[in-house]
């Protein structure tokens, strides 16, 4: 058996929330976690909405059924099958999503945020990484770097970035001791980070959000 491969276009989808116009001072593109939709997943920024503030969600390229054959649908940056491929997609679906949005907008000194929320903290990584746009801020909530992330290679972005990381206390999928050792690993990597704590799940949490935002 041989194994071949066909680039072809897709149609891929995001929301926004806000106006695209010339007050606009900040975009902020989050990217949901596994097995969430882009325009459920927007809901929760519905608090940093303001006229001087756009928020984009692209949404994973992989949709599939949650349970079964019917019902809830839901999406997903990447499986572990053909892996490198499904990560040059999403990239470049990124890329084109940013180009978009960044040149419609009028004001050439708005400020760029990237969050990426559990899965989505290791797609926004490998994208700022090895594509073509670039951030102000970056924020990682419930997650972290990925462990394909070459830091060495990244340190002249990274160390432009202004990085916040956000972990609830009661984090179903990470501990107290994986959060404190995810943390002494960036500091030994001599990151300059912001940790962020508060008291909820693997979700997003409003007044949290909008201390990290600046808006509390």
């Amino acid at each position: 058996m041989e194994q071949k491969k066909i680039i072809v276009n897709k149609t891929a989808r995001y929301f926004i929330l806000g106006e695209v116009s010339e007050e606009v001072e900040q975009v902020w593109f989050v990217c949901h976690g596994y097995a969430q939709l882009a325009n459920y997943f927007l809901r929760h920024f519905e608090v940093l909405k303001n006229s001087k503030t756009l928020i984009v969600a692209p949404e994973g390229l992989h949709r599939f059924y949650w349970e079964g054959f019917s019902g809830k649908v839901v999406a997903s940056w990447m499986t572990k099958e053909d892996r490198d491929d499904d990560i040059k997609d999403y990239i470049n679906y990124l890329d084109a999503v940013y180009s978009e949005i960044v040149s419609s907008l009028k004001n050439k000194r708005k400020k760029i945020n990237v969050l990426g929320f559990s899965q989505g903290t290791a797609t926004v990584c490998r994208w700022l990484s090895n594509g073509k746009s670039r951030a102000d801020g970056l924020v990682l909530w419930a997650g972290g770097f990925p462990s394909d992330f070459n830091f060495e290679s990244n340190k002249a972005m990274l160390d432009s970035l202004k990085i916040s990381l956000v972990i609830g206390d009661k984090d179903e999928f990470i501990s107290e001791e994986q959060a404190k050792e995810q943390v002494e690993f960036l500091e030994k990597k001599e990151l300059k980070i912001e940790v962020v704590k508060f008291k909820g799940k693997h979700e997003i949490d409003q007044e949290t959000l909008k201390r990290v935002a600046g808006m509390s």
